[in-house]
């Protein structure tokens, strides 16, 4: 009883209600601050896992069908990708789409997916085995780093592919990939991703040194070996992977995002409430849940989730301040970093972030600091240990200092994860803030303003065209 489509959302394009990256905001929030939030809701699937798994879906001519879909721009923008390719797109209910590829009708993106987003360069590795040639443009995203793709594009050339580097686009194309040895220089998630879904159907075995392990890459493993793959995790960041010469259909139920959930848990804490998160889940959470205690929050693991809550009121004692770092898997998520550090400027005494991920994603504390925050950026590696942007002039480092009292202002979201800190900031301002730049927040969160409405929050939606 599903719909079916053949072409889902194009660059620029949305779907009504939800905003699209790179088109005009189309809403704004305004939130008035101070109501302890409380209730229930639940996290979506993760973005970071779903988008992977649609382009893992290009692998097969067979359906692939997920469940827990989230409904967010990120998502349109990657099903009109797929559907340029000569995906065909079936909603079979609100949370749940058909993805079938019987034939690649064209090998070239459209640039229009230029900068976008960072799954175009993914989308290698499956067309090379389908087709034996693609181009791509160059992969975009929120603006926190450089980011570069040279891992990938190193990797794919051990793999026999022959690569044409253009100013916006690149031109792959193979006789047939090959398994090899990659070691790669840092164990990053996308690169580890794309050489995944090119050595699943390559000739040989395909073994990747410092390999990311994030819970979302293991999410595309099981996916992928769902689909007949054969894939080996070592416990030294190693992936083998012995090519297969095809992989077949396969349902799958991705994972609850992670990062929405340390974001309400952060939400409950900061505003002395108490919020349970469905599908919330420990093992994903591990190293937040131990920053979230030292600092005075708590949680309890529920039949359907976890609830989150301050371990003491609010009235009696504020937060304790902490040294965070973030690092990979299993370490502190870089995208976890922004809410913290606004719980950070209702703690006591000086906190200190130390980002290792990304070299520049401290910048959106400049407006938390007009709201009243307390916050020093620093090129030095304050987290006890050196790390790459070491003596590079980056301000990866961060010193928060409080309790701090904040002040509702204007705000302007710069990119996603510091879309859901400005509101989290807001939550617990005095007064009422207006958030503009709300279409990166609703590029990976689903129905924002409907899931903090439902725990108590005050958030009205006012359409730009209103402003004017």
């Amino acid at each position: 009883m599903g719909a079916s489509s053949t072409a889902a959302t194009t660059p620029g394009s949305s779907t009504p209600g939800r905003g699209t990256p790179g088109s005009t905001d189309h809403r704004w929030y305004r939130i008035s601050g101070g109501v302890p939030l409380r209730g229930s809701v639940e996290a979506s699937g993760a973005k970071n896992s779903v988008t992977k798994l649609m382009v893992a879906a290009l692998l097969t001519p067979e359906p692939c069908t997920l469940t827990r879909v989230p409904r967010i721009a990120e998502v349109d923008v990657v099903l009109g990708m797929l559907a340029e390719l000569g995906t065909q797109v079936e909603w079979l209910d609100e949370h749940t789409v058909r993805l079938t590829t019987e034939r690649i009708v064209d090998a070239s993106l459209s640039e229009a997916y230029s900068g976008v987003n960072r799954i175009p360069i993914l989308m290698m590795g499956p067309l090379l085995h389908r087709v034996g040639e693609a181009t791509i443009p160059l992969p975009g995203g929120c603006r926190i780093g450089k980011r570069p793709v040279d891992f990938h594009l190193a990797g794919l050339r051990a793999m026999g592919a022959e690569i044409v580097e253009q100013v916006r686009s690149v031109q792959v194309k193979t006789l047939g990939l090959r398994g090899t040895h990659v070691a790669l220089p840092f164990p990053s998630v996308g690169a580890t991703e794309n050489l995944l879904l090119a050595a699943v159907r390559a000739q040989g075995t395909t073994v990747i040194s410092n390999a990311a392990v994030e819970p979302e890459v293991v999410d595309l493993i099981l996916f992928l070996q769902q689909m007949g793959a054969l894939v080996d995790v070592e416990a030294d960041r190693t992936i083998v992977v012995q090519g297969v010469e095809h992989l077949r259909g396969a349902t799958h139920a991705p994972i609850h995002d992670r990062i929405e959930v340390a974001s309400f848990a952060a939400a409950a804490v900061a505003t002395d409430g108490r919020v349970e998160v469905v599908g919330a889940r420990q093992e994903h959470l591990m190293t937040f849940l131990n920053h979230l205690r030292r600092l005075g929050g708590e949680f309890e693991v529920t039949a359907h989730g976890m609830t989150f809550f301050r371990s003491r009121p609010l009235s009696t004692t504020p937060l304790s301040a902490t040294h965070v770092q973030t690092d990979v898997h299993p370490g502190f998520m870089t995208d976890w970093q922004q809410p913290l550090v606004v719980l950070l400027t209702q703690a006591r005494g000086a906190s200190v972030i130390h980002e290792t991920i990304y070299e520049d994603r401290f910048g959106y504390t400049r407006q938390l600091a007009e709201m009243g925050a307390d916050i020093a950026l620093s090129t030095l590696c304050l987290g006890g240990k050196s790390c790459r942007f070491a003596a590079r002039d980056f301000e990866h480092s961060a010193v928060v200092s409080g309790p701090t009292p904040l002040t509702g202002i204007d705000l302007t979201i710069p990119d996603l994860r510091a879309g859901f800190a400005y509101v989290l900031a807001a939550l617990i301002a005095e007064g009422t803030s207006v958030i503009r730049g709300t279409r990166f927040l609703e590029r990976g969160y689903e129905d924002p303003v409907g899931k903090l409405r439902s725990i108590g929050a005050l958030v009205e939606i006012e359409p730009v065209a209103a402003e004017r």
